[in-house]
């Protein structure tokens, strides 16, 4: 293996790490606020199971055992750089949408007692950041570790995440906020500005 493979590597587990501590708080505080009302349903947590286990537990288990090897190719040395750049800009995405969204944040589909509309900061140039972020993270993960089915599994498991959340969630935000959140998306795009 490379030293540009290993490095490569050790930037995944070190974003890995960066990320948890940007998440656990907002989570916890997530966990005391109220909510008011609630769109998840039974399957959200195995969908959040799966993005958890493409962006996450797959390639710790490639990372540490090299499974599935017939799957590895060549490590192409520059993508060590341009996918460490992408993932940090992937965490920066989901850090200012933590920040930005304050006590709005939740991890399943909530409304809030007192929920803001956030459309400042990150969120005056796209609606879902974080989903941003995460693709982001799934596109590092094709660079940094030059396994097929690894970097298959990161954006297999945002596809299957985004696919399932983004549309609900967004109809849970009209039932809302109505003609505020309407207005909203009609100068904001989705996930990636200038383009969806």
């Amino acid at each position: 293996m490379s030293q540009s493979a290993i490095i490569a590597e050790v930037v995944w587990c070190i974003c890995l790490v960066i990320y948890l501590v940007i998440r656990i708080p907002p989570l916890g505080r997530a966990r005391r606020e109220s909510v008011r009302s609630s769109r998840r349903e039974a399957w959200d947590w195995i969908i959040r199971v799966i993005a958890t286990a493409c962006l996450g537990i797959v390639p710790l288990l490639y990372i540490m055992t090299r499974f599935p090897r017939f799957a590895t190719y060549p490590f192409f040395p520059p993508f060590a750089f341009i996918g460490s750049a992408v993932f940090a800009l992937a965490l920066w995405c989901i850090y200012r949408s933590l920040h930005d969204l304050g006590r709005g944040f939740s991890p399943s589909l909530e409304i809030r007692d007192q929920h803001p509309l956030v459309t400042a900061g990150i969120y005056r140039h796209v609606r879902h950041p974080m989903y941003l972020g995460f693709l982001l993270w799934a596109i590092a993960q094709v660079l940094l570790l030059p396994n097929w089915v690894v970097g298959g599994a990161g954006l297999l498991g945002w596809t299957v995440f985004f696919a399932s959340r983004v549309g609900r969630e967004e109809r849970m935000l009209l039932d809302e906020f109505g003609n505020q959140y309407e207005e909203y998306m009609t100068r904001t795009y989705r996930v990636l500005p200038g383009l969806f």
